[in-house]
Parts: C-alpha cells; structure tokens; sequence
C-alpha cells in the first residue's frame, strides 16, 4: 500500500497522483485537474485513515483530493469563521470574553478537505518563539481569560516536549484554569496517544480533549484504544463532527457515529454545519436538511448522545445553535410543543408568571 502522507519542501506538501491512481482512488483522466487541486489545497493522509479509506468511501471522501474542489461558489470565502477579524496578536484568536484561541501549529496529520483554514494549515509550521510570547502576555495580561483552546493545525501533532511546555507556561497564568485542544489524533493517528503525551497534559490545568471524527468507519480499534488511554487518564472527552453531504448526511451514519462515541466515553459536543471554506461547496447541505437529520434523531438517541447542532456565522460573529424548534408560541402565554414522535400538545405558562 502506498503511503499518501506528504513529503515537505520548503514549508509545501507534496502528493504523487500516480499513487491516488495505482491505490484506485482517483482516475488517470483526472491527473492533471488533480495536481492543480493539490497544487491549492494540500493532501495529507496517514496510515491508519488510509487503510480505512480502502474499505470505506466515507472516509476517502473526507482525505482525497477531488476535481469537485476546483468549482468555487459565489458564497466561497477564504476566511469563513472571520478569525482575522478577532486576532489582537498573531496566533490568538479572542472572539468570546472568557476564552480564547491559540493557534501553536499549522499542521495536522491529515488534511481534510472541506477544512475552514485549508489555505493556511502546512504553510509555517509551529507558532515561532516570538509570537507564543507575545501571545500568552495578552492572554496573562487578559484576566477575562478563563479558558484557551489550543488548535492549529492540530495540537498534539507537538511532541510531548513541546505540548508539555506550553501546558506549564498556562498554567503559570492564574486567572486561567481550563484548556481545551482541539485535534483528530486519537483517531487518525493513534499511536501519538503515548505516556509521554498525557503526562504532558498533567498540570494544575484541566484539560478537555475535542477529538474531530466525521463518521463510525474513522473509529478503528487502534483509534477506540487511543480514546480509551486519554480517558482512563481522566481527561475529559468531547467530539466535533461536521455534517458533509457523501459522508454522514443520514440519520443512520450519524447514529452510529454518535453511539460509538458515546460508547467510549466521549460526550458528541457539536455537530457543525460545512462551513463556506473555498472549494468545498459538494460538502454542504443545507439547514433545513441538517434539522431534519437531527429531529430524526431526537428520542431515538439518549440526550448525552446528541450534539448541539451550530452555525459558525459568517463574518466572525461566532457559533449559534440551529437545531429544530419544538416550541411554538401561540397567543399570551400558550404554546404548542412537539414529542419526540411529532405529536403536539399544548402548555400554558402560570397565570402569574412575568
């Protein structure tokens, strides 16, 4: 089997489109469209989701470059959550009073293709000693700061060395008490879940892991391994997913996806509508079709099973829920209320009530 992760020249990454034809996932009518997707957009993709691509669509869907890329939308932007917008230093992101974003790396192990940040993630490496300087001064001269997510790229591609040092340099700032990282390791790269790792994320500090996975099949038994060292740990676990139409736009690949999450310790967080990245439009539904997904969900999964489904509005203005409503507001003080089966029945609010 071919290795598709990247070799690195001068910050770029490199694919072989002969071994996207050889490995039957891509046509040679489509090598030179191919070459100028990946030329825009690098591909990256490691040995464990490459073997899971080559029994599963839904996962080649999400790592191989497509000529589908090549169409650009008029709704297409290249910043599409407005993080330039909320950057008081470089490498920090504060949209929200109490938390704020740091952005250590620019690299990940695999490179998803409807990612918001895909023209930046690979392009300079790690954050420079300069800029995580000045980064936590704001953040120590910030005392609002409760929380900082730290994301990329993907966090725990750092070695536990490097991890470990930005985790005690926090936790030398009082005012902040949580840190959240955001990354899809444990599952595409599940040998990078060592002791070494975790001890890294042992300070005074708690720590959440967000693990990004997009459907069932990614969740391997290397992956469910991983998963299972972070929570014996003690260290809580989140997910991430984001509804891509071709991966898991059905009420059957999401409950499945849900349930071996939920399975394995790890709380379903948010599922998140495909953002406006440029070159990914054959990725979004629209909302009306994610609420459906979700209503269909609802009474057929546990409450701790379900995401809260969001919109990262465009223009920096933040994340907001955009699930179905099941409350219908009639005259003062009368609503209508849906059950899980669609029945509805009516509540009244206490005459007294304000």
């Amino acid at each position: 089997m071919t290795d598709l992760s990247p070799d690195h020249h001068d910050g770029r990454a490199t694919v072989s489109i002969a071994d996207l034809i050889r490995d039957g996932f891509a046509l040679p009518a489509d090598a030179e469209d191919l070459s100028r997707v990946v030329d825009t957009f690098r591909m990256r993709i490691t040995p464990a989701m490459r073997k899971a691509a080559q029994t599963a669509p839904a996962v080649a869907r999400q790592f191989v470059p497509s000529t589908e890329e090549l169409v650009e939308s008029p709704e297409d932007m290249i910043d599409p959550i407005g993080d330039d917008r909320f950057s008081p230093v470089p490498g920090l992101t504060h949209r929200y009073p109490d938390r704020a974003i740091l952005h250590i790396t620019k690299t990940c192990d695999v490179y998803c293709r409807f990612c918001f940040r895909r023209e930046t993630v690979g392009d300079s490496g790690h954050l420079s000693p300069e800029k995580l300087d000045a980064a936590l001064k704001y953040v120590e001269a910030t005392p609002s700061l409760w929380e900082i997510i730290l994301t990329g790229g993907d966090p725990l591609v750092l070695s536990p060395r490097r991890l470990a040092d930005v985790m005690e340099r926090l936790a030398e700032i009082p005012h902040v008490e949580v840190v959240r990282l955001h990354t899809r390791v444990p599952v595409v790269a599940p040998h990078r879940i060592t002791e070494a790792l975790i001890k890294a994320l042992d300070t005074r500090l708690t720590p959440w892991i967000v693990v990004h996975t997009n459907h069932a099949d990614e969740l391997t038994a290397e992956a469910e391994a991983a998963l299972q060292r972070l929570s014996r740990a003690g260290i809580g676990l989140l997910s991430q997913s984001v509804l891509l139409k071709g991966v898991n736009d059905t009420t059957e690949a999401l409950e499945a996806l849900f349930r071996k999450l939920y399975r394995l310790r790890v709380k379903p967080y948010y599922l998140h509508h495909c953002d406006m990245a440029k070159g990914a439009s054959h990725f979004r539904t629209t909302i009306a079709a994610g609420q459906t997904l979700i209503a269909a969900l609802r009474g057929h999964l546990s409450g701790p099973c379900l995401p809260t489904y969001i919109l990262d509005i465009p223009g920096g203005y933040g994340k907001s829920p955009i699930g179905p409503s099941h409350l219908f507001e009639g005259a003062k003080g009368e609503w209508t209320v849906a059950d899980w089966q669609g029945g509805l029945h009516s509540y009244s609010d206490p005459s007294k009530g304000d």
